[in-house]
């Protein structure tokens, strides 16, 4: 199931990396965004996760609480907030529930092989818990951008420079003659 801009959030409860309950109801009122992300300490979810470090200042001047829904445990999303002083909460949906609802547990495939795993999708919420964006292309090295609906660094244009840079043409070189073998 497929959520789209202008409808409803699903209702949902989890608790974040110090067993806090956060559910849409204590969110009622806030702007935030919900991303989904595969794993804890892998590559592109550290590169996101960074990202969003990065920029959560300007994230929550636009007036967003961040929670980022995996389906690790507490512990693991305990581990990935001290070591990348993430400033932000982390959800364990370990029976993933709550991805069923946001349709975010997804059949994969890789190298021929099909297994259950989570869609990297961000769902950004009013404060009346309606979806006012749904991201399924996550840049992961630019995904505040995104969220803050700016140019992301990897599609702004280049200015063309006004100084044109001289071509130097190679100096040309006899070429030289392979020597043929004559057959007595």
């Amino acid at each position: 199931m497929a959520l789209t801009v202008g409808t409803k959030a699903p209702d949902f409860k989890s608790k974040d990396q110090d067993g806090n309950e956060v559910s849409l109801a204590s969110l009622k009122g806030k702007k935030f965004v919900l991303y989904f992300y595969p794993k804890d300490m892998t590559p592109g979810c550290t590169a996101e996760a960074c990202n969003l470090r990065d920029n959560y200042s300007s994230l929550k001047k636009a007036g967003y609480e961040i929670f980022g829904i995996s389906s690790d445990d507490e512990k693991s999303h305990k581990k990935f907030i001290a070591k990348e002083k993430l400033p932000f909460r982390l959800l364990a949906d370990t029976d993933k529930t709550v991805h069923q609802k946001f349709g975010t547990w997804v059949e994969k495939s890789m190298y021929g092989r099909k297994y259950m795993g989570t869609a990297r999708v961000t769902y950004v919420i009013d404060g009346n818990g309606v979806i006012e964006n749904v991201i399924d292309k996550v840049d992961t090295k630019d995904h505040a951008a995104q969220i803050l609906g700016k140019p992301s660094s990897a599609t702004k244009a280049v200015a063309p420079s006004s100084k044109k840079t001289p071509v130097k043409k190679a100096k040309k070189t006899p070429a030289k003659k392979k020597a043929v073998k004559k057959k007595k």
